[in-house]
C-alpha cells in the first residue's frame, strides 16, 4: 500500500506518453509530441457544419505513442533476442520489422446492474493491438531474422487497449467517426519509421498492421459488405450460400480490401446501368465505403462457437428423426431440444445457455459429448454418422486453433483437405436434410479455406481475436470494481 504520488509516478514510467520518440519521416497529420497521455476519443475527428456530435464517451491513446510503450516493455526481450541470435546489438540499429496484430469487438450490457430504474442499453467497444514479433534485417541476409515472437498472442497479457468506447458496435456513423482518426494515424505510420532508444542506442523500426481480431459481424461493417445473413456468404471468397453448399470445399480466397473499395466505387456509380439485382451480382455484396482494412482470415474462436452451435442443432435434429420427415412443428423441436438439453446437463453437467460461449463449444465438442447425445438417436446407422462427423471435425479443429499447426500438429494440417472433403461429402448425403441450398457462414469457411489461410500465414489460431475477448472481461471487473465512479473518469482508468 503505497502512498498516491509513489503509484503515480510508478504509473507514469508504464504508461504511454513516458519515453521519448520521433519518427522519420515526421508523422502526416499526427503532433510530433511524444509525452501525450490519454485523450478524448473523439479529438482527430473534425465534425462538418451538418454532423450531428457524437453523443458518447470514448478514451484512447495516441497509436504511436501506444506502440513506444509496447516497444519499451518489451525492451528486454529484444536484446536477449539479439543475443541468442548472436547479433551484435551495437550494429543493429536499423532494419527492425514490428508486425502487430489488431483486434475490435463489441460487448454487449455493459450498463451499471445495482441501480434501480430501467435497464440503458448500454454497450462498448475496445480496440486493442498485440505485438506478435519483431525481427531484423542483417545485411548479407534475404530474410528477416525474428528476435522476437510473442508466445501468448491470445492472452489478455500481450493485448495493450488502445481505445475504449461507450458506442454500440451496430452505429456505424459513431464507430468510424471515432476510429477514424486511429485508421489515419496507422496509414501514417506504415509511411515512416519510428526512431527511439532501446537498450541504451536510437534503433529504427517499420511496422506492419494486421486487422486479424475482428468477429465477422465486425468485419463485414469495416469492409462495406452486407450483413452476415446476406446470400454472399463469405468474407474470403465471392461465393453465394448456394454455391457454397453444392460445391463445399473447392473455393480461394479472393476478396481483399482493395477489390472492396473498388467495388463500393462501381456500386456508387453505377457505370453500366445495371438493375439494383444485376449490380449487387457485379459488386458482390459491397454496399457501404469500406473503412479500415482487415486480413482475410478466419477467427478461431467464432469459428468454433459458429460450428458447435450448428452441431448443437444437427444433434437436435437427429434426436427428432427429421432426416425421415419434412417441417416438424415449433412445438416438437423445443420437445427435442429439451430432451438434448436434460441429456447434457445428467451426463456432463453442461448447463443450458442463452447464447453459444466458447466455453460450453469446447465442452460440446467432444467424443464423450457425441456418444451421450447418441444415446437419445433410435438408428444405429445414424448413430456412426454422428460419431464419423465428429470424429473428423476433431481431427479438423487443431489445424484452425493451434498457433502453431505446422509445428504443434503436422499429421491434421497434411490431412485437412482430405478430411474436410470426406466432411463435406458426409454432410451434402447423409445429412442432405440441413445442407440442401444452405450452409452457415462458418461451417463454409472451416471447409474451405483454412488450408489456404494457414500456408499463407502460419497459423489461424494466433490470429484470433481470443486476448481481446478476455480484455472485455477485465473491462467489466475493472469498471465494477476499480474505476472512480463518474462516465468520465471511468474510461480512463479501464485504460490504464
Amino acid at each position: 500500500f503505497q502512498p498516491l504520488h509513489t503509484l503515480r509516478n510508478a504509473e507514469k514510467e508504464l504508461l504511454p506518453g513516458f519515453h521519448q520518440f520521433e519518427w522519420q519521416p515526421a508523422l502526416k497529420n499526427v503532433c510530433s509530441s511524444w509525452d501525450v497521455g490519454i485523450i478524448d476519443g473523439l479529438s482527430g475527428w473534425t465534425s462538418s457544419v451538418d454532423d450531428v456530435p457524437a453523443d458518447t464517451i470514448a478514451r484512447r491513446f495516441r497509436y504511436d505513442v501506444a506502440l513506444v510503450s509496447a516497444l519499451k516493455d518489451l525492451e528486454e526481450d529484444i536484446m536477449e533476442g539479439l543475443r541468442e541470435r548472436g547479433l551484435d546489438d551495437i550494429m543493429c540499429t536499423s532494419g527492425f520489422t514490428v508486425v502487430v496484430k489488431e483486434s475490435c469487438d463489441g460487448m454487449g450490457d455493459v450498463s451499471e446492474k445495482h441501480g434501480t430504474g430501467p435497464a440503458v442499453p448500454e454497450k462498448a467497444v475496445r480496440f486493442s493491438f498485440t505485438i506478435m514479433s519483431i525481427s531484423i534485417r542483417v545485411e548479407g541476409e534475404d530474410d528477416g531474422i525474428t528476435i522476437f515472437q510473442e508466445q501468448k498472442p491470445n492472452s489478455e497479457l500481450s493485448c495493450r487497449p488502445l481505445c475504449l468506447m461507450f458506442v454500440d458496435e451496430s452505429d456505424h456513423e459513431t464507430l468510424t467517426a471515432i476510429l477514424g482518426p486511429v485508421v489515419a494515424e496507422r496509414k501514417a505510420m506504415m509511411e515512416s519509421r519510428l526512431i527511439v532508444s532501446v537498450g541504451g542506442l536510437l534503433r529504427s523500426f517499420r511496422f506492419f498492421f494486421r486487422g486479424t481480431g475482428y468477429d465477422e459481424k465486425m468485419v463485414r461493417e469495416m469492409e462495406g459488405l452486407e450483413a452476415s445473413g446476406s446470400t454472399y456468404i463469405c468474407t474470403l471468397c465471392d461465393s453465394t450460400r448456394a454455391e457454397a453448399s453444392q460445391n463445399m470445399v473447392l473455393h480461394s480466397i479472393t476478396r481483399s480490401h482493395n477489390e472492396n473499395l473498388e467495388r463500393y466505387e462501381i456500386w456508387r456509380k453505377n457505370p453500366f446501368s445495371e438493375s439494383a439485382d444485376e449490380l449487387r451480382d457485379r459488386v458482390k455484396g459491397v454496399s457501404a465505403k469500406p473503412f479500415m482494412e482487415t486480413q482475410p482470415t478466419l477467427d478461431a474462436l467464432h469459428c468454433d462457437i459458429g460450428n458447435a452451435t450448428e452441431f448443437y442443432k444437427i444433434f437436435q435434429d437427429e434426436i427428432g428423426e427429421v432426416y425421415q420427415r419434412s417441417n416438424p412443428s415449433r412445438e416438437e423441436r423445443r420437445r427435442w431440444r429439451s430432451t438434448l438439453d436434460k441429456q447434457l446437463r445428467k451426463k456432463l453437467k453442461l448447463k443450458p445457455v442463452m447464447r453459444m460461449n466458447g466455453n460450453y463449444a469446447r465442452r460440446l465438442m467432444t467424443r464423450e459429448a457425441v456418444e451421450v447425445v447418441c444415446e437419445l438417436v433410435p438408428s444405429e446407422e445414424r448413430r456412426e454418422a454422428l460419431q464419423r462427423l465428429m470424429e473428423l471435425y476433431l481431427q479438423m479443429k487443431p489445424v484452425w486453433r493451434s498457433t502453431c499447426p505446422s509445428r504443434d500438429c503436422p499429421d491434421q494440417l497434411c490431412r485437412y483437405s482430405y478430411n474436410s472433403q470426406q466432411f463435406a461429402d458426409l454432410l451434402s448425403t447423409t445429412f442432405k436434410y440441413r445442407y440442401d441450398g444452405k450452409i452457415t457462414n462458418y461451417l463454409h469457411k472451416t471447409l474451405a479455406h483454412v488450408p489456404e489461410i494457414v500456408e499463407r500465414d502460419g497459423s489461424i489460431g494466433a490470429w484470433a481475436s481470443e486476448g481481446n475477448e478476455s480484455g472485455n472481461k477485465l473491462f467489466r471487473r475493472f469498471r465494477k470494481m476499480n474505476a472512480r465512479q463518474s462516465k468520465m473518469f471511468e474510461l480512463e482508468d479501464v485504460l490504464k
